[in-house]
């Protein structure tokens, strides 16, 4: 997923190998690599921690007891079954002006509806979508350009089983 290092001193030195980058590049960086951060990525109320990817970043106990959202996080685990999973997404054709808005519905070919774009930075983001239609072509519809078709892809960072 990459490191994040604040220093006092300037330049790459301290990390053979690494480059300098602002904010935004570590944005981009994070959305490319399908990593959620904050309330604009995991809305309060909406994000559920399995959905999110949390389970594989560490994110969640399984072990300790008593907190928010427990039991269905252990059955929706023990299950085995997670329908909906927060994807890196790379947009491409015209964008708008303002980018996409979070929430906007992300369809398929043929119309269905296959998630909601969540937040992203120019033509990468993320979006929450479901496992069996990440395959096939996705687009979002705005008002301004008409269709952003949208390409989902799993992180190498995964465990196996999910790719």
């Amino acid at each position: 997923m990459g490191w994040r290092l604040l220093s006092q001193d300037e330049g790459s030195a301290l990390v053979p190998g690494s480059q300098l980058g602002d904010l935004q590049d570590y944005h981009r960086h994070r959305y490319q690599q399908g990593v959620p951060e904050g309330i604009h990525d995991l809305p309060p109320g909406v994000a559920l921690p399995l959905e999110s990817n949390l389970a594989f970043m560490n994110g969640i106990s399984f072990t300790k007891g008593c907190y928010i959202g427990q039991e269905l996080t252990a059955r929706t685990h023990h299950m085995g079954v997670i329908r909906k999973r927060l994807f890196p997404v790379q947009l491409s054709g015209p964008l708008p002006v303002g980018g996409i808005a979070p929430g906007t519905s992300v369809l398929t070919e043929s119309g269905q509806a296959a998630g909601k774009y969540r937040a992203g930075q120019g033509d990468v983001g993320l979006a929450l979508l479901r496992a069996e239609k990440v395959k096939g072509p996705l687009h979002i519809r705005t008002s301004e350009s008409g269709l952003v078709a949208l390409t989902a892809s799993v992180p190498d960072w995964w465990p196996t089983a999910t790719n």
